[in-house]
């Protein structure tokens, strides 16, 4: 069940590969993404010390939050993966220049995960292509709706 996801990421890049992720989260952000308050729009993923980290997502605090509880709402998170996973994204990172980005966050049998994309950047010819694609594909529908409802 998909709790946010990240349409911007398509449009600026061309996702490779996908991973699914765990996150470490503490108590107060797991209740504030239950109730929808998480954006993951200019979030990022980087390797430090051999280890996944997620920069950028913001978690705002609930209303409700304890008042004894430092909330910081873009704070880095680690992300929790398989070390084969790890490794192998270290090595397209470092040597074949892709990017990690986030692509949606959702739950898994109670737990919340993050989807991770092994991408490269779009140029902006890239992108105007795409929504000529897209434009076309919109059109072509619009005509056979109309020659197919037309007697």
């Amino acid at each position: 069940m998909s709790i946010i996801e990240n349409r911007k990421a398509h449009h600026d890049f061309f996702i490779e590969e996908r991973f699914e992720a765990g996150i470490v989260l503490e108590g107060w952000e797991v209740k504030a993404i239950r109730a929808g308050r998480a954006n993951i729009k200019e979030s990022y993923v980087i390797v430090h010390g051999g280890e996944l980290f997620i920069f950028g997502m913001h978690i705002t605090a609930l209303a409700s939050a304890s008042t004894h509880v430092k909330t910081d709402p873009v704070r880095t998170r680690k992300l929790l993966l398989h070390g084969k996973e790890i490794a192998r994204l270290i090595g397209k990172v470092e040597r074949a220049g892709f990017t990690m980005i986030a692509l949606d966050l959702h739950y898994v049998r109670g737990r919340v995960k993050v989807e991770i994309g092994l991408a490269k950047g779009k140029k902006q010819y890239d992108k105007r292509e795409d929504e000529k694609k897209r434009d076309w594909e919109r059109e072509k529908a619009r005509l056979m709706r109309k020659e197919h409802n037309s007697p």
